[in-house]
């Protein structure tokens, strides 16, 4: 498996293992992280694992085309939550993240500092050319994240989010490569 670790002020990122399902499955698990998800709360820890097997294996795949990534807080390596990103085909130098934090770390700048994390891992490490993202028009807390770090706000996705609530607009936003970055 490929080891990778990323560190910031105050929390690191490394590869998701089986060894963190019941944590995952925790967080999978809380109606507040499931708010503006489509993934769902997992009927069980199978569930979960059913999940998690496949993020585990891309870590393997030549090359890797997912990276699923624990997030962990720097002082005593408690899981925080989650961030992700998927790359399109090569040809494309392009990205899509997601990110999913526990409701007890919210608002301590951890979700600001994963995607800082990530963009840089992108950009410098991956060499991608672009970076995206998306997230429910009420998801006022990822909104903020993604504006904060850089990201441009380049459209709205009319009913395309399957939440619990209903049917869900989805704002779209990116970053280049040649773009300034926020804190």
């Amino acid at each position: 498996m490929t080891h990778i670790a990323l560190t910031a002020q105050s929390i690191s990122l490394r590869l998701i293992e089986l060894s963190d399902l019941a944590a995952i499955h925790a967080l999978h698990s809380i109606p507040e992280t499931d708010r503006y998800n489509t993934l769902g709360i997992p009927k069980d820890l199978e569930e979960t694992k059913h999940i998690i097997t496949s993020w585990v294996a891309a870590h393997s795949a030549t090359p890797i085309t997912t990276y699923t990534f624990a997030i962990l807080r720097a002082t005593d390596q408690e899981f925080v939550g989650l961030i992700g990103l998927k790359l399109w085909p090569q040809k494309h130098r392009r990205g899509e993240i997601w990110y999913k934090i526990h409701p007890d770390h919210w608002r301590k700048g951890y979700a600001t500092q994963s995607v800082n994390l990530i963009l840089d891992f992108g950009f410098d490490t991956l060499k991608l050319h672009r970076i995206q993202a998306g997230c429910a028009v009420a998801n006022t807390g990822s909104i903020k994240v993604l504006e904060k770090v850089g990201m441009i706000r380049e459209g709205r996705g009319r009913k395309v989010l399957p939440l619990k609530t209903g049917w869900s607009d989805n704002f779209e936003y990116s970053i280049l490569d040649t773009d300034a970055r926020g804190e």
